[in-house]
């Protein structure tokens, strides 16, 4: 392998690695998401009833933080595996979907959970 094949194999492998790290960020994000939701929110309201619904909705955030910690794993194990291998390995265009579902449905239920709770 020739130091210029070689340098972008390296350059390869370390953007893969930050994109793992991006991965995990935003799923760490979500968790603390979660325990806001789920515990600092019902606290600091009146006591109006909805605690099931914040720890739910908290759950929910959490259950997420941790599909993208999951994934970003998973990815990374998928590149890496197909950079050694000298191929191109796509998006799961089906993870990518789920996850969007998810992150959609979990906002929706967050913003009337914010209406109702008003």
């Amino acid at each position: 392998m020739g130091e210029e094949t070689g340098d972008a194999t390296r350059r390869t492998h370390l953007a893969n690695e930050r994109t793992q790290l991006a991965w995990w960020r935003t799923g760490l994000a979500s968790l603390a998401v979660g325990v806001g939701v789920g515990r600092v929110v019902p606290e600091l309201s009146d006591g109006a009833g909805g605690h099931l619904a914040y720890a739910l909705l908290g759950a929910g955030f959490v259950i997420y933080g941790i599909l993208f910690i999951l994934a970003g794993t998973w990815r990374q194990r998928q590149v890496e595996s197909a950079v050694i291998g000298g191929r191109w390995r796509a998006q799961d265009a089906q993870m990518v979907l789920v996850l969007t579902v998810i992150g959609v449905a979990l906002s929706v239920a967050t913003g009337v959970l914010i209406l109702v709770d008003a």
